[in-house]
């Protein structure tokens, strides 16, 4: 997103099948980032678990049931659609927290 807008860096898209699976997905997230040292990301929509945000600052994540997530779709609105395999890739914790560093320590890039 950088370039296209000032909330965030990175959105990631994600579908669970079930409010259930959306909103232990979104806490897991949150558990994961808070671990990694990135701070506590806010959390909005856990309770129904239809479309839980987590907003890691430089990085928001958007969790959808898939009919939610077809409704808004958000791949459009922010540019182009991606492939369908990539709406089911796994995004790690790990990934996020280089990509962050590499924002902020731009020496960082020329190693990754």
């Amino acid at each position: 997103m950088a370039g296209k807008s000032d909330i965030a860096d990175f959105l990631v898209i994600a579908s669970g099948r079930s409010t259930r699976q959306v909103a232990t997905m979104a806490e897991h997230l949150r558990e994961r980032i808070k671990a990694a040292g990135l701070g506590a990301p806010q959390v909005e929509g856990l309770p129904q678990g239809d479309w839980v945000l987590v907003d890691a600052g430089d990085i928001v994540v958007h969790l959808f049931r898939p009919e939610v997530r077809s409704f808004y779709n958000l791949e459009k609105m922010w540019g182009r659609a991606l492939p369908a395999a990539a709406h089911d890739e796994a995004v790690r914790v790990d990934d996020l927290h280089a990509a962050r560093a590499r924002r902020h320590r731009p020496g960082l890039a020329a190693r990754a």
